[in-house]
């Protein structure tokens, strides 16, 4: 394995029920990079990033997460995962629901409040923390999902569609965040469909019905293709695979 990357996946294929979901990607994401995985719906994303993750096996290939071979439990407790629908304790507080996934990760006493209060704070959620999660429209529980996400400050950060539902102001905040994570090491891997989104990506991985069909930096993908947005440059790219 090389140790300059955090992630990586060789000739990974998974399989459900006899249809292949995922078809023999390999890709590699370095220390403290943001990597895109951008796709339409049923590309791929999620079932890849699940492998990453530690929750799905791969039918074929290897996926290797800090040199490990995963799934690992040990990896997983580096990993900080934010799935696409939100799992969180509507009947508890955002503040309970914190203390809780903190408590998981073995955060506590003085180091778990001032955490919490700094995740709320990155998410701009700090006023609602004693409030009942139900109670929350569907950005706010997206934005509580990313804060635990980020509680244990781990050194893979893999979010699946994070900004769904967030306005446009709040998403620009959140990924100002992103930046700065990463530039403290953190590996940050984003699945999205939203174009101006995988712009903003160090490097980006076009997926379609489950393949790899480009991958390389935002401006790269745009100057091979001739195309002035990455919108152009996917369209070029599906066109021609």
């Amino acid at each position: 394995m090389d140790n300059q990357y955090s992630i990586t996946c060789e000739k990974v294929g998974k399989s459900i029920a006899k249809k292949e979901i995922i078809k023999d990607i390999s890709l590699n994401v370095s220390k403290g990079e943001i990597f895109g995985l951008l796709g339409p719906s049923g590309a791929g994303k999620t079932t890849l990033v699940k492998m990453i993750a530690g929750i799905d096996h791969p039918t074929n290939g290897t996926v290797h997460v800090l040199s490990q071979s995963m799934p690992n439990l040990d990896v997983m407790n580096d990993i900080g995962y934010m799935a696409q629908s939100d799992a969180l304790y509507g009947e508890l507080t955002a503040k309970e629901n914190l203390e809780f996934f903190a408590s998981l990760y073995g955060i506590s006493g003085k180091k778990q409040k001032e955490r919490i209060l700094e995740v709320m704070g990155i998410v701009n959620l700090t006023g609602d923390l004693n409030k009942i999660v139900s109670t929350y429209s569907g950005g706010m529980k997206r934005r509580l999902s990313l804060a635990i996400s980020i509680l244990h400050e781990p050194e893979i950060l893999i979010l699946d569609e994070p900004t769904v539902g967030i306005d446009p102001v709040l998403r620009k905040s959140i990924w100002d965040e992103l930046r700065m994570i990463s530039d403290k090491g953190t590996t940050i891997i984003v699945t999205t469909h939203v174009m101006d989104e995988a712009d903003k990506c160090n490097r980006i991985a076009m997926m379609r019905n489950g393949s790899l069909i480009a991958t390389g930096t935002p401006n790269e993908l745009k100057e091979t293709t001739s195309s002035t947005t990455i919108e152009d440059a996917f369209l070029y790219y599906g066109r021609n695979k």
